[in-house]
């Protein structure tokens, strides 16, 4: 009988013991759990939606916004938003950065609207702003307001150009590239822009970009294989989905939103897209060549000058017209294999006009994209280093084109055969192309 009263009491220990052991380990993960941070909010952290887009409309405005790009060259700011904007807006705008994932505070911006506008109400602009502290920033988007953080369809823009550590004068992936602008219309000139893409080849350009918003059916066969091979790097511009873009370059006289399809945009957003993989960019038209008269390419002509010049960043080119109705009289360029291409055949042009040095005379650029921050069509509008005109007779463009001085005979043209200096290399080099491409039934002369 004392046996079980023994063993009841012991096991009524055992219960209390095992009840009050319970209770202190659920206050001790309680308490454990209490002592860990809650988690971020949703408004905390960044959103998913990044813009995989040329073109971004900006929320709550009428600006569209293209690229966004580090930039620490101006004293306290470190970002540089490439834009077109409406002119006449002066609403101020808010950086927000995703941080590794997390949200920053809002940071002030400051708007630069560059000065070529040519009448037109919409204008590329620069927006710059300073990361936080401690932000190590991968995208960026722009607020109207600067506690409007919690807007789901925001979209971000990533960060291009960003510092990998490395030493600042590594080894850049391209000596020269060329920036052209813009593709646009049934533009079809075949075989002119074959040869010029070639003519540049051998000249020593490594990359081409070209910002493309519609072009006739055999040139975009030519361009697909030239993108496919790595020289041509195509950047969609379907700037017509979201302005009125013009075909002119003033408003007064073509109209539209947007000066000549974004022209000094897309020059703009190429030299920052160049500026840490290339030591040159070339800034011209698409029937345009840069060409050395005293060199056989250009990294040669590129050296002599920058030991003449070398606090110089931007080369300033003169433009001379070869107009398209004068031919070379003996037809030796006149290629069977080329006869069904569409376009313009620049071998059998060989006679160019002399500027009229009475009136303004427009110029195209190399560059050294490092040093430049702004740039218009013929000239930049802020740079770092000094501007240098190039003698004609070291370089010049070779521009064949609808005569500019029609008014001039023939007698009072000069005769120019420099890219017959070319013509045994480039000939097949333009046959190859144009084959690859489905554009010629068979390669080589006959």
């Amino acid at each position: 009988m004392e046996k079980a009263k023994e063993l009841k009491g012991k096991l009524l220990l055992l219960f209390i013991a095992t009840f009050i052991f319970l209770l202190s380990l659920n206050v001790t993960i309680h308490r454990t759990y209490k002592a860990f941070p809650k988690p971020l909010s949703a408004s905390k952290m960044c959103p998913l939606q990044i813009s995989e887009q040329t073109l971004t409309p900006l929320n709550n405005t009428k600006h569209i916004l293209v690229s966004a790009y580090m930039d620490q060259r101006v004293k306290g700011l470190d970002i540089r938003i490439i834009g077109i904007f409406k002119i006449d807006s002066n609403q101020p705008l808010y950086c927000l950065f995703c941080c590794a994932g997390q949200l920053s505070s809002a940071t002030p911006t400051t708007i630069l609207k560059h000065n070529d506008k040519f009448g037109f109400p919409f204008i590329t602009t620069d927006v710059m702003c300073g990361i936080p502290k401690g932000c190590s920033a991968t995208h960026v988007t722009l607020l109207t307001q600067p506690h409007s953080v919690t807007i789901p369809n925001q979209t971000w823009l990533p960060i291009r150009n960003q510092k990998t550590g490395r030493e600042e004068e590594q080894k850049l992936q391209f000596n020269f590239t060329v920036c052209l602008s813009n593709l646009f219309g049934d533009y079809n000139n075949v075989l002119q822009f074959a040869q010029t893409l070639e003519m540049y080849r051998l000249l020593g350009v490594d990359r081409v970009v070209i910002y493309n918003t519609s072009c006739g059916p055999e040139l975009d066969r030519l361009l697909q294989s030239y993108s496919q091979e790595g020289f041509v790097e195509m950047v969609p511009w379907p700037i017509h989905r979201y302005l009125n873009p013009s075909k002119g370059w003033l408003f007064s006289q073509s109209g539209g939103d947007v000066h000549y399809f974004g022209q000094l945009t897309t020059l703009n957003e190429c030299i920052y897209r160049s500026m840490e993989r290339s030591r040159y960019v070339l800034l011209n038209d698409i029937d345009e060549i840069i060409m050395p008269y005293k060199h056989d390419n250009l990294m040669s002509l590129m050296d002599m000058l920058q030991k003449q010049q070398p606090n110089t960043g931007v080369f300033l080119i003169e433009n001379h017209i070869f107009p398209k109705h004068h031919f070379e009289p003996s037809g030796r360029f006149h290629l069977p294999q080329w006869s069904n291409v569409p376009g313009v055949n620049i071998l059998e042009h060989i006679y160019k006009e002399d500027p009229d040095r009475s009136i303004y005379h427009p110029h195209k650029m190399i560059v050294q994209p490092r040093l430049v921050e702004q740039t218009s069509v013929h000239e930049v509008i802020k740079n770092f280093g000094e501007r240098f005109k190039v003698p004609m007779d070291v370089c010049r463009i070779i521009h064949v084109r609808v005569a500019l001085r029609g008014s001039l005979k023939f007698e009072q043209l000069r005769e120019d055969k420099r890219l017959w200096d070319f013509q045994e290399k480039l000939i097949p080099n333009v046959d190859k192309v144009l084959k690859r491409a489905g554009l010629l039934g068979s390669v080589g002369r006959s």
